[in-house]
């Protein structure tokens, strides 16, 4: 088990998986990924979440070295995803005393996942109750669609933690040595990233708290000593990502290059950026680099160029798989840049300006730059020109 202190009476019991090779079948973790889970010892005992199924053995293992021979009174589900749910039903035939505590929403999902019956098991909880365990008391808060419609965070107001179900995760096991921010974008964006109002409304509700410590289901727990930044770093860098404000100056150069000719448009639109002064460019392969670090960049900077070769008529795929991640992120409030390129008949920049149509408060830049094959001085001065409208 991790050896992590929160408090005397706060337990860590969750599991790193370092065996996983791609979270929710689509995102690469090469450190791994932690699922989280807590205990709260006091005269009831209070367990805070399960884990995956993949954690199964090692979760109650931990459980157990906590427990000390004791038994749990409450399962408290924050959050249903199977990455943190996978143990529920195991858990309650382990402990047939325990109460599951949660929102109605929850409990009518329940039957999705498990065949239980939670006759007389069941706690039902709404927006601002409390369920006292002792010491500590514990306020419930509803977050629905931050990222699932069932989600809430619960609140120990004795010691001033928050338990934030998703919010504030981040990818990477918890033996893993790295910056908090880089990783916690990345999944930010492509796990939550569409429901920005809804993690606005969930800010809002933490503002009136006194938070001291932060518990996500994924990654490190959050304090004011953790990774040498205060607690507001944490909430300021939510309180950018879910409002779509850009987060740095900089352009990102993402491709679709079949023979290689639009990646050496890509590239020299790059170089002449830089030559201007420029300084930060981030060109992305997109038939070849990481799909998810391409839309975590493409929302933290002001500026993007899309650049694309024509294929059967249409986009080459991974473009078209590329714009529609940002739609379905809701990416917004960027200014954007295009570069096509089609041996007899360009249609990407077309197709790409149409892509972007259902966004909001995008802005296309012209020229749009038009490369019949490969780059010459025509082109490159379309290039040029591209360049003072970034500048502009």
């Amino acid at each position: 088990m991790q050896d992590i202190i929160i408090t005397d009476t706060i337990k860590y019991v969750g599991v790193n998986d370092r065996k996983i090779d791609l979270f929710e079948s689509q995102y690469v973790v090469p450190n791994g990924v932690s699922y989280n889970s807590y205990v709260i010892m006091d005269e009831k005992i209070a367990v805070m979440d399960s884990v995956d199924k993949r954690g199964t053995a090692e979760w109650f293992e931990n459980l157990e070295k906590v427990l000390e021979g004791k038994e749990p009174d409450y399962l408290i589900v924050n959050h249903l995803e199977p990455d943190h749910s996978g143990n529920i039903q195991n858990f309650l035939e382990k402990y047939p005393k325990a109460q599951l505590v949660s929102n109605a929403k929850t409990l009518s999902m329940m039957p999705q996942f498990f065949s239980i019956d939670l006759g007389g098991r069941s706690v039902v909880v709404k927006e601002g109750e409390e369920l006292s365990l002792g010491k500590h008391v514990l306020t419930f808060v509803m977050a629905p669609m931050v990222h699932w419609p069932e989600v809430m965070v619960t609140y120990d107001k004795t010691e001033k933690v928050l338990f934030s179900a998703d919010a504030f995760g981040k990818f990477g096991a918890l033996d893993t040595q790295e910056d908090w921010t880089c990783e916690a974008r990345r999944y930010y964006m492509n796990i939550v990233g569409k429901y920005g109002a809804q993690v606005q409304v969930l800010l809002k509700k933490a503002a009136v708290l006194d938070i001291q410590i932060i518990c996500p289901l994924h990654g490190p727990v959050l304090s004011e000593n953790s990774g040498g930044k205060g607690l507001s770093y944490y909430f300021e860098k939510y309180q950018t990502w879910s409002s779509y404000t850009p987060e740095d100056e900089g352009i990102v150069i993402a491709y679709a290059s079949i023979h290689g000719n639009t990646k050496q448009a890509a590239l020299k639109l790059a170089s002449i950026l830089e030559e201007k002064g420029v300084k930060k460019v981030v060109c992305f392969d997109l038939a070849r680099d990481d799909m998810a670090e391409a839309i975590e960049d493409a929302f933290r900077y002001d500026k993007m160029v899309l650049a694309a070769a024509t294929y059967d008529a249409g986009l080459f795929p991974c473009m078209e798989s590329f714009l529609a991640h940002l739609k379905s992120k809701n990416y917004q409030k960027r200014t954007i840049g295009l570069m096509e390129n089609g041996s007899w008949a360009p249609m990407a920049g077309k197709l790409m300006k149409e892509g972007l149509s259902g966004m909001k408060e995008i802005a296309v830049l012209e020229p749009v730059v038009t490369i019949k094959s490969t780059l010459n001085q025509q082109s490159e001065e379309q290039l040029k020109q591209l360049a003072d409208a970034l500048l502009s």
